[in-house]
């Protein structure tokens, strides 16, 4: 039992003895390996070392060389500049030299120019200047002669049709009033009557309607006198009836004159509502309803003003219609733009200022009071509907048969038409025709050429526009004619 105890034990020992010998082996062969793993470590290190500097050594003189090359292509280049700002002063002192030279040779021409021309350069240059001048003057006159005619053809086709097409679809008939009023008697006995005993009863009528009753040699007439023409119709309306009825006498007068006074004021606001309706205008304030319907009872230059209105507010609102604007805008500027005159006879001012006046007391709208202002070109126009309102009226006034003038003024404004134009250089004749409509001028024409023609056209229009008045437009027309005549023999 004891011998096979020893025996283990002694495998035992001799076992742990094998196995402590094993692991002291490897563990130096381990020590070995990682001593040869560490060795190897290094050399790869010293190695990639070694390849980095080589590497950063090669790098750097490759940049040596390209910043030596790029020193030297630098240095090239500014030797290249210096020989190009060589080069420069060089042509700056021949230009100086080829300049100071020709400096010379102009005084020299100059010189000789001066005794060859006998001008000074003052004189020459001035004639030279006016010979520009001229030349200038010339064709500024020919391009302004061409744009003319150019606008023409575009812009007076249009205006010509729209203008054309508004007058042909209005037909308003013109009356002619005057200061006067004639009323048929039944007979001639009823001029005594008229007259009453001592004149009271005529004295009654013309103090009670302030008229002047003119009682003369014509047979069964008595004409009715007044400048206002209300009252002249007030007079006339109480006077038939008075006529009609056979009473005559200061208190039928009255009684009469008065009914005469009311229904002339009915009359003059239905004609004013007529109006209204007859253009289509709406929203109109009641007095100036009142304030249309006196211009019945009034005229300019033989045109009643009423129904010149309504025709300025018919041709502006059909002209406004085929421009694309705002026609009953148009046509309430049409019809207001003279109510002012209605007023001249009670208030002062012109009838531009009254009619502002009343059409902003009644609350019209700025763009109506513009057509107001403006169709006399008192003030700038704001809107094109201001524009197409004052075309309508001279159209409307300007047309033949519109108006008429006393022969007096008629034959002094032609007198005038006709001397304003005779002011001129170079004019021979004159002529006004066409009722003073267009005025015709006959130049010389060693005197004024083709280009001075045109000029004058335009000097003449803009004079007669300042120093004459005159309804609607009149045309200038300069004739220059050139006449080569001989004989036969």
């Amino acid at each position: 039992m004891f011998a096979i105890i020893a025996a283990v034990l002694g495998g035992g020992i001799v076992a742990g003895t094998a196995l402590y010998i094993l692991d002291g082996r490897l563990r130096a062969r381990a020590a070995r390996a990682a001593e040869e793993s560490v060795r190897a470590l290094e050399d790869t290190r010293q190695r990639i070392t070694l390849a980095a500097k080589e590497e950063v050594v090669a790098a750097r003189e490759q940049l040596q060389q390209q910043l030596t090359r790029r020193e030297q292509t630098l240095d090239q280049k500014v030797s290249a500049v210096e020989q190009h700002d060589q080069d420069l002063k060089r042509r700056e002192q021949q230009l100086e030299q080829r300049t100071s030279a020709l400096g010379q040779r102009e005084q020299e021409i100059v010189v000789r120019l001066e005794q060859v021309a006998g001008l000074s350069a003052a004189d020459a240059k001035q004639e030279l200047v006016r010979r520009f001048e001229d030349t200038a003057r010339d064709d500024a006159a020919a391009l302004v002669r061409d744009i003319k005619e150019q606008a023409k053809k575009s812009a007076d086709r249009e205006a010509k049709k729209i203008v054309a097409l508004a007058i042909q679809r209005i037909a308003a008939e013109q009356t002619v009033e005057s200061s006067v009023a004639a009323i048929p008697l039944p007979s001639d006995e009823l001029k005594g009557r008229i007259i009453g005993r001592e004149g009271r009863n005529i004295r009654a009528f013309e103090a009670a309607t302030g008229v002047d009753v003119i009682i003369d040699d014509t047979p069964d007439t008595v004409v009715v006198s007044c400048f206002d023409p209300v009252r002249r119709e007030v007079g006339r309306l109480a006077l038939e009836r008075l006529i009609a009825d056979g009473r005559i006498h200061p208190g039928r007068i009255e009684e009469v004159v008065k009914k005469a006074q009311v229904d002339v004021d009915a009359g003059i606001l239905e004609a004013g509502e007529q109006a209204v309706y007859d253009t289509g205008i709406h929203g109109l304030h009641p007095e100036l309803v009142k304030l249309v319907g006196r211009m019945k009872y009034r005229t300019s230059y033989g045109q009643n003003i009423l129904e010149h209105s309504k025709e300025v507010a018919w041709l502006a609102g059909i002209m406004a219609a085929e421009l694309k604007l705002d026609i009953l805008l148009a046509k309430r500027g049409g019809l207001l733009h003279d109510i002012g005159k209605v007023l001249t006879h009670e208030h002062d001012g012109t009838h531009v200022q009254l009619g502002v006046e009343v059409a902003t007391k009644y609350g019209e709208q700025p763009a109506v009071i513009n057509c107001i202002a403006a169709h006399h070109d008192d003030v700038p126009h704001e809107s094109s509907v201001s524009v197409v309102v004052q075309a309508a009226d001279a159209v409307s006034g300007s047309r033949p048969g519109a108006r008429r003038e006393a022969f007096e003024t008629y034959v002094k404004r032609l007198t005038q038409l006709e001397a304003i134009a005779s002011e001129f250089k170079g004019v021979e004749k004159v002529f006004a025709i066409q009722a003073g409509r267009e005025v015709r001028v006959v130049v010389t024409p060693d005197t004024v050429d083709d280009a001075g023609a045109a000029r004058l056209t335009e000097q003449i229009a803009r004079k007669i526009e300042r120093d004459l008045q005159y309804p609607g437009q009149i045309r200038v027309v300069v004739i220059r004619e050139t006449r080569a005549v001989d004989f036969a023999r």
